[in-house]
């Protein structure tokens, strides 16, 4: 059960994310765990903290990136405390510290990402309100398949980034347990308390066991979030590929806004490229893959390794991107309703219904009434008809033939039960695209996008919370040093 602490296996991982500021939030709460447990002096714990009140204040000031490993902090604190600056590390390893950076990294991306992805779903939504009766043709196996709606469809996309919303609120539940004091892996003979650690840098609760919170628990818990936003890769993957398919068509029925989501060829004037839909297919793809790298990082890696022990271990930058660029495709959606409508026209989408209506209006076996629509499209397309100019005495004579007894729907009947209006409109299940439910399916997203953002915003408030109190603590213990402290060099080299 290996544990190595060597400063060279650490050396890539000295900055990511804000690796620095936590270091610095985790020196503050360890100095005050040190103080209320009497394990460094009143004296002394004053001083340490005016120092690191000093280190940070040189960190701000420098122009050039200090590193976040405690190897390279130290001596700048020795520098301006002494000996007893050495203090500050008692009860606590690198390892410790590389766990609860990585934990407040974690935090922090989950956060940025539930918030940008309930951006992205608002803009989603402001969409589907605008098509609540907008048909359009949806598919299975890429052909056309039945009519639904837009707002319908777009709902469907909203269900599954709502669940990526709820995997990444989940994930924040583990990731926010705080490792802090677990040392290398058995904590240590000194009594900290574990659990002030814990909330003085806003953390809900312990990874208990030591040796899980080093060496098992970074883990899992950054591959529950990179599961989560894997996941919501692929679905918005989904999506651009959906709308793609429309470039493929002369006359697309959904496209984006010309400017910057649109492309243009160099040679050739005609093309109108969907650059957005393709950006947004890649960088998801990209995503996919970054995600699945936390993973291969991971896999096959004894205990103790530092093959996992980045500060920054699931970068949020381009889950970040990729999101804000489907808030701004959706925000750039152009509808042809008439065009869609006519795609739904220029096929057989509708012919389920036919069969449905000849059970329900005069109980005719639906696997007749289905093999009656399959006959009535063949002969239809074989005659270049769409669904709609087939005469109805066709249609009839069709049916007549192949059920021995009269077609049971008149001329004004098939044509009704033909139509996508009907068809659309009188779905009676739930989650369908008829227009009271598709109200009911949109007030209940954003009844979710409204819990999600109250639940954004009181982490973010926890989190500002534990800090504001833990800057309160540090500076109420360095209030009693009367030392003095010498400049901390600008140049973190001089004392690395």
């Amino acid at each position: 059960m290996q544990a190595a602490d060597s400063h060279d296996v650490n050396a890539s991982f000295r900055g990511g994310g804000r690796a620095l500021e936590y270091l610095d939030l985790i020196n503050k709460a360890s100095i005050v765990a040190l103080a209320e447990a009497h394990i460094v002096s009143a004296d002394v714990a004053a001083r340490i903290a005016t120092g690191i009140l000093a280190v940070i204040q040189s960190e701000q000031g420098s122009h050039r990136p200090w590193s976040a490993d405690y190897l390279d902090y130290e001596p700048k604190l020795l520098a301006a405390v002494g000996a007893d600056a050495s203090r500050l590390h008692c009860g606590r390893s690198r390892q410790d510290i590389s766990a609860t950076i990585a934990r407040m990294n974690l935090r922090a991306g989950v956060l940025d990402e539930c918030n940008a992805l309930i951006l992205a779903r608002q803009a989603l939504l402001g969409l589907a309100e605008a098509h609540k009766e907008t048909i359009v043709p949806a598919y299975t196996h890429g052909v056309q398949a039945q009519p639904t709606t837009l707002a319908h469809y777009l709902l469907g996309v909203g269900g599954a980034l709502a669940r990526s919303a709820s995997r990444l609120r989940a994930a924040y539940g583990h990731v926010n347990q705080g490792p802090l004091g677990s040392a290398a892996l058995t904590t240590s003979s000194f009594a900290l308390d574990r659990h002030r650690l814990a909330s003085l840098l806003g953390f809900e609760g312990l990874v208990e066991n030591a040796y899980d919170a080093n060496h098992l628990a970074p883990v899992d818990t950054s591959l529950e979030v990179a599961a989560a936003l894997g996941i919501a890769a692929v679905q918005i993957g989904q999506f651009a590929q959906d709308l793609h398919a429309q470039y493929a068509t002369p006359a697309p029925w959904m496209t984006l806004q010309r400017g910057e989501l649109v492309g243009v060829s160099s040679i050739m004037p005609q093309k109108r490229n969907p650059a957005a839909l393709e950006q947004l297919r890649v960088q998801s793809s990209m995503l996919l893959g970054e995600m699945q790298a936390v993973s291969l990082i991971a896999h096959n890696v004894r205990t103790g390794m530092f093959d996992y022990r980045s500060y920054d271990p699931v970068p949020s930058a381009r889950a970040l991107a990729v999101f804000e660029l489907l808030r701004k495709v959706l925000g750039g959606v152009v509808v042809d309703r008439e065009r869609a409508l006519a795609e739904v026209h220029s096929d057989y989408s509708t012919a389920t219904e036919i069969a449905d209506a000849l059970l329900q209006r005069a109980d005719v076996p639906f696997r007749i009434g289905h093999h009656f629509a399959s006959a009535l499209t063949d002969f239809g397309r074989s005659r270049r008809l769409s669904l709609r100019e087939i005469p109805y005495r066709e249609a009839a004579r069709i049916y007549e033939a192949m059920a021995s007894h009269a077609f049971p729907l008149d001329a004004k009947a098939f044509a009704e039960v033909s139509s996508p209006e009907y068809m659309v409109f009188g779905r009676k299940g739930a989650g369908g695209p008829q227009i009271a439910e598709v109200g009911r399916m949109l007030a209940r997203q954003r009844e979710a996008i409204a819990a999600d953002l109250a639940w954004t915003q009181s982490r973010r408030a926890h989190l500002s919370l534990a800090e504001t109190q833990l800057d309160a603590a540090v500076t109420a213990i360095a209030s009693r040093s009367t030392a003095s402290f010498s400049t901390i060099p600008s140049n973190p080299e001089t004392t690395s």
